[in-house]
């Protein structure tokens, strides 16, 4: 059979699947292609035979080996949003900004919180754990924009304006100061309408699929400390391994764009 796959690739498939159980076949061929994975070429079709024919093909089959046939607990359930494409040229015009419940852990005092931030033109995501007593706290959110901020600018951006839902976190005077001071300004989704800023709703569910899922599967008992390991590890592949196939990313890593936006700019 020519399109027969050496077994070599067939395990590198299996291995790369396992060790990020949260990916589908579309995810896994295009990581794969990069150079960085070696540039195997095989199709999604292709990736979902091989898993198939190892019993891998379902991502709760791939987790459940992860996590050895336990029943392992799982971060809250993010919904499902038709996110709305919004017209942006370059990294810093537009950072959604918003806030997903992890929950609650053993040994640890009042809720997870993931606060998150992704940059609309390239795709470069920003990501924290902090826990408070009930709700997202503003000083966290403040922290994570001035972060964001500095960040872009040691790439050669300014961060001109964020979005966010009407949260106590983004509401607050100091959220909106902080804002000021880095002579950013802020765009309030509608009420009742969080798909207005479903690019950070949509990668808020990829980091439950790809990250939170195969972490909580793999401990029986998930810290804290463990989960944030987890975390910066998975937006390192996130931002500087994982391909693509935005208007603006074409392909290329969040970084790769964050970097290559700023050769192509205008003098």
């Amino acid at each position: 059979m020519p399109n027969q796959l050496s077994q070599l690739t067939e395990q590198r498939i299996v291995a790369f699947s396992l060790g990020h159980p949260g990916l589908g076949p579309r995810r896994v061929s295009a990581t794969l292609a990069q150079e960085r994975w070696g540039g195997i070429r095989v199709s999604a079709n292709g990736v979902w035979r091989v898993l198939r024919r190892h019993g891998l093909n379902r991502r709760i089959s791939r987790l459940s080996l992860v996590a050895g046939y336990a029943a392992p607990p799982e971060p809250e359930r993010a919904t499902p949003l038709e996110a709305r494409h919004v017209e942006v040229d370059h990294p810093g015009e537009l950072v959604g900004f918003d806030c997903f419940h992890v929950g609650r852990l053993a040994g640890t005092s009042g809720r997870v919180w993931q606060y998150t931030a992704i940059d609309l033109a390239s795709s470069y995501v920003w990501a924290e754990l902090h826990t408070t007593p009930l709700n997202p706290a503003a000083r966290r959110t403040s922290a994570l924009a001035r972060r964001v901020a500095a960040e872009l600018a040691t790439q050669g951006w300014q961060l001109e304006r964020v979005l966010t839902d009407n949260g106590s976190e983004f509401r607050s005077a100091e959220f909106g100061q902080a804002i000021a001071e880095l002579g950013a300004r802020q765009t309030f989704i509608r009420a009742g309408r969080p798909a207005t800023n479903g690019a950070v709703e949509r990668v808020q569910r990829t980091i439950l699929e790809e990250c939170w899922r195969p972490s909580f599967a793999r401990s029986l008992v998930p810290k804290l400390t463990g989960l944030s390991r987890d975390l910066a590890a998975y937006l390192r592949f996130y931002n500087e391994e994982r391909a693509h196939t935005g208007r603006l990313t074409t392909g290329r890593t969040p970084l790769e764009a964050l970097i290559g936006a700023r050769k192509m700019r205008p003098r």
